[in-house]
């Protein structure tokens, strides 16, 4: 397999920063809807009790939804900005979306096979460019 050089490490890290603020966003939305729609049925249905338990189990999963993305989304955002500490992290992100399949585990093997690279440590030890005027 061939080694990435820098100039195609940081096309690649580019493309996985918007991948984990997109993929990462969506589970929030999700989370989100959620939340809204166990909700929403819980006080249409009338019933205090179907209520309170949809209400509860609604905001347990949006909550853990929510808990899942906001790694992600930093990750991403870390990613783009070139910071060392994400590449850890979206290698831990990666690794737990493996078991998501059959799209975080496509993104986990991009993930890992971009970020495993030689080139990356040099990639990441390097500066972050600064912001063109």
């Amino acid at each position: 397999m061939k080694s990435l050089t820098v100039a195609e490490l940081r096309q690649h890290v580019t493309i996985l920063g918007w991948l984990f603020i997109g993929g990462h966003a969506f589970f929030l939305l999700i989370g989100g809807f959620v939340f809204l729609l166990l909700s929403t049925i819980g006080a249409v249905s009338g019933d205090p009790q179907a209520t309170l338990i949809l209400g509860v189990v609604g905001t347990a999963v949006g909550a853990l939804l929510a808990l899942l993305a906001v790694p992600g989304i930093v990750a991403g955002f870390g990613l783009l900005a070139r910071k060392a500490w994400a590449r850890y992290l979206a290698i831990v992100v990666a690794i737990l979306g493996l078991l998501n399949f059959p799209i975080g585990t496509l993104i986990g093997v991009y993930t890992l096979w971009v970020l495993m690279q030689e080139s990356a440590n040099e990639y990441f030890a390097m500066s972050a460019p600064a912001a063109e005027v």
